[in-house]
Parts: C-alpha cells; structure tokens; sequence
C-alpha cells in the first residue's frame, strides 16, 4: 500500500483556498449534524514521524466548534495505564454520542513503536491486532463513526524535517533518540506500518493514506476523507431511524437451536449442615486472605461477575468472599440502569471503566450480560445489538485474560418456589423489605423467558478463558462455599504459572 503511493503530489496556494473555504464550512455543517443525530466520532491520525500529525489536527480542528471535541496525545503508557489491558485508555477515552475525539497517535502505537522496540512477543502481537480488530468493530456497530489517516513520507523527507526541526531550541525537544533509530532503521519500520495497514484496513474503519510531503496537499485530502465519513455515517443513521424494522431481521434465528438447558441440569438438592459451613467458611476465608495478598505481590488482577435470579442471594456470595480480604485491595461495583452519561457511550464504555487494574480485584453484582438478559427482554436494544454482544462480551473477556487477569463469572440459580419464598421473607422483615420491589414480582411473570435467554448466555459465552460456573442456590450455605472454592482453586491455578 505505502510503496505505491506518489509523494510527489501538491497543491498550488490558489487552489488550496478555494477548495478550504467550501470544505472547512461542510465540516463544520456536518459536526452539527453529528451533535443532532447523535453520532460519536474517531479520528485518529497516524503516520510516520514529522510527517505532520500535530499540524494537519491543527488545520482540522479551525472548522470545528470546539465546545464538541477533544484531543487525545497518545505517548507511552502511564504507570496506571501499564497496569491495564492496553485498550482500557482507549475505551475510557471513547467519545460519548454527538461528540468527536481525535487522537494524535492512537491504539496502533502498540502494533507499531512497541512492536519495533521489540517490547512485545509474537502472541501478544497476535492478541493487540486482534483486540484492536474487534475494538473497532465493536464501536462501528454501535454506531461510532471510526476515521482512520495515515500521513505518510519517505525516509529523505522525514530526515530534513528532523534536521530543521532540531536547529531551532523551541522545537528540538520534538525529535527523540526513538525518532532518529526509526529514520535509521527506515525499511524496517515501513514494513511494519504496511502490515499493520493491511491488517486493520476494514469495511467498518478503513485507513486513508495521505500523500504529507505538500502540507496543503495533504490537508485538503484529509478534510475530504473526513467529510466523506461523516456523511456516510450520516446518512446511515438516517436509514436506521427511517427503518427500525430493519433491526428485527431473524430475531428468532438462534432459539429454535437451543437443543439442551444448562439451567435444568443444576442439581438445586445439594446443601450443607451449618456446622459444615462454618468449617468449610473459615477455612475459605483464610485461603482467599491469603491468596488476595499473593494476588497483589505478582499484579495479577481479578475479575468475578455475578448474575442470577432475583434474591439468588449474589449479595450473601459476595459478602462472605469479601469479608476476609484487604479492602484497599478491591471493589464492589453494583451495577443498575446506565445513567445519563452512560447511555451516551457503547453499552461495554461503563464496564471497562470500572475494570480492575494490576493486582486489585473487581466484583461486579450483576454486569455486562444485562445485555443479553433484561436489555433484551424488556427490548431496551435491537434483536440485532443483543445477537452480536455475544461475540462483543466474549472478545472483551478475552482481552482482559490476555492482559494476565482472571476472569470468573458465577450464575446463582434457585427454583421458581425458593424465590417467591424468599420475596414473601423479605416483605415479612422490615429490615431486608428495602430489598424488594415491585419489579422483582413483575420480573417472576417473565421467568419462562428469562430462563431461555440465560441458557443461551450460558452457551455461547462460558469459555475456557472465562468460564461460566453455574452455582446451585437454594441452600445458601452450599452456594457460598461453592463460589469461595471456584475463587480459591482459580487464583491457585494462576499463581502456579
């Protein structure tokens, strides 16, 4: 793709105004018409060094209001950001709905300057294009407009601008020692650009090559390229209002495979004396102490997801695993509706805020997988949107295990008479009557639909890298001590490796 392209291309002065004037007022049209539909967008610029990443944001940015975007400088991680999953940042620094955020330098520094200082291995190499693949796969279908440029000159070039930029003290601290061993070792780096471009140049977020050795050239075609995106998504967001019906294509597809119950294979007779619990929960507690204090000292992080019936008793399963743990060492993350905030970003944007970074753990009551459940159910998003989060869920899992985390997700199951039991009990105790409402009794009448979407969560998202574990709840001794044991054989497993 690079080596093909004609850096021999420019624009003479006159030109460059007639066509700037007409394009800088579209563009600044189209990100008001952004803001209306609600449309987020991604610009991010990448390219070769001093090819004029900083100067062609800065040409972009004069037509737009800049009360509706921002500018990311993306450098070398943080001490913070090293103890995450390498997208975190960048899912944190998602733009929310009618908002644009444009990134100087962007997710790919990881498959470029890391891949070439050789920070990385083949598989980690193999694990960040996949991340980033379905990265942005993940926002385009969530309706995220993805603008991706790629400024480029050759080696020559990029060596006299290095050199005119050192002359001057105020911009010699603009060129590094890692600037000149790429201009250096040229081939070499372009090769890696070029796989990279090949790798990641798709139908939902396709790279535009910018010719950047004639500035005017080169900012005419990236206001083009960027208005031509816009429009696009533009007219796409337009089509989905016009046509909503369009969203319900095979909304019954998957149902009629489900050939076997997870849920009815849950033996829910197992159960434990009390006498056999206080043994069994001290004995826990003691090793999840210890085990959390290793966990620390080698920076692992933890993630455990707990789901399950209306009074399924996750909080009880929660308690009993937190109470012996260090608790600057972990976070109890309910989670309920989206806000304001987080219903203007992807439905995942919450999550990865909330994820854990090295060594510290996470427990989410109730998580991701409301997705696939109430959100699907109560048809607060498309047949479409809950059909393809399997695959979105599944990849994020993957990353956060890719990343060094462990990744547990627990299902607390009861029959449908443990739970109206426990409701009647809770409205009978004024001090637990807090904890019903009139939703948990309206959600019983539902039980039968409930129950085939979560048989359908379970099958297609328990992986060997974050496995389902269906816990068998009407005897809440059992289920706690089932849910301490999956923890502590999980993080003894880990810390053998």
């Amino acid at each position: 793709m690079l080596e093909k392209m004609d850096l021999t291309k420019k624009m003479d002065k006159e030109t460059y105004k007639a066509k700037m004037e007409e394009l800088q007022a579209k563009l600044g049209e189209l990100q008001r018409e952004c803001k209306n539909l609600e449309i987020p967008v991604m610009i991010a610029f990448e390219g070769f060094d001093a090819a004029g990443k900083g100067s062609q944001i800065a040409e972009l940015i004069q037509a737009l209001d800049p009360r509706g975007f921002e500018v990311h400088a993306v450098k070398q991680e943080s001490e913070n950001e090293r103890m995450h999953p390498f997208l975190w940042r960048f899912w944190t620094k998602t733009p929310e709905n009618g908002r644009i955020a444009i990134y100087d330098s962007s997710w790919y520094r990881r498959v470029l300057v890391e891949r070439f200082e050789k920070m990385m291995t083949k598989e980690q190499l193999g694990n960040a294009y996949t991340s980033i693949c379905s990265f942005e796969r993940q926002l385009a279908d969530g309706g995220m407009a993805i603008i991706k440029i790629f400024l480029c000159v050759d080696q020559k070039e990029q060596k006299r601008r290095f050199k005119r930029l050192l002359k001057a003290k105020e911009t010699a601290w603009r060129v590094t020692e890692a600037d000149i061993k790429r201009n250096k070792n040229f081939d070499k780096y372009l090769a890696i650009n070029e796989e990279m471009l090949q790798k990641t140049d798709t139908d939902y977020a396709p790279w535009t090559l910018v010719e950047a050795t004639d500035r005017r050239f080169a900012t005419v075609k990236i206001y083009t390229a960027v208005i031509s995106a816009l429009t696009a998504s533009i007219e796409s967001a337009k089509r989905r209002a016009a046509h909503p019906e369009v969203q319900l294509e095979a909304a019954e597809h998957y149902d009629r495979e489900l050939q076997s119950s997870i849920l009815s294979k849950a033996d829910l007779t197992k159960t434990l004396t009390k006498e056999e619990y206080k043994k069994k929960l001290k004995e826990l507690q003691g090793k999840i102490a210890v085990l959390h204090g290793e966990m620390y000292r080698r920076r692992i992080p933890l993630v455990l997801g707990f789901e399950g019936w209306d009074a399924g008793g996750k909080g009880g399963a929660i308690k009993r695993l937190t109470e012996k743990m260090d608790p600057r060492g972990y976070v109890v993350h309910p989670t309920a509706s989206p806000n304001d905030i987080e219903r203007k970003h992807h439905y995942l944007w919450r999550f990865w805020e909330a994820m854990p970074k090295a060594g510290h753990a996470t427990i989410f009551d109730r998580t991701w997988y409301g997705r696939v459940m109430v959100e699907r159910i109560e048809g607060f998003c498309s047949t479409q949107e809950w059909q393809r989060a399997y695959k979105e869920i599944n990849d994020m899992e993957s990353d956060l295990v890719n990343s060094g985390a462990v990744v547990l997700k627990f299902w607390l199951q009861i029959d449908k008479d443990e739970q109206e039991k426990r409701f009647k009990e809770r409205q009978a105790n004024p001090e637990k009557q807090w904890k019903i409402t009139d939703e948990d009794w309206r959600n019983r009448e539902k039980w039968d639909q409930y129950e085939e979407a979560v048989d359908e969560m379970l099958i297609r998202t328990s992986t060997p890298k974050a496995p389902w574990i269906v816990v068998e709840g009407n005897c809440k001794y059992y289920a706690r001590i089932k849910v301490l044991q999956s923890v502590v054989d999980a993080l003894e497993k880990r810390l053998k490796k």
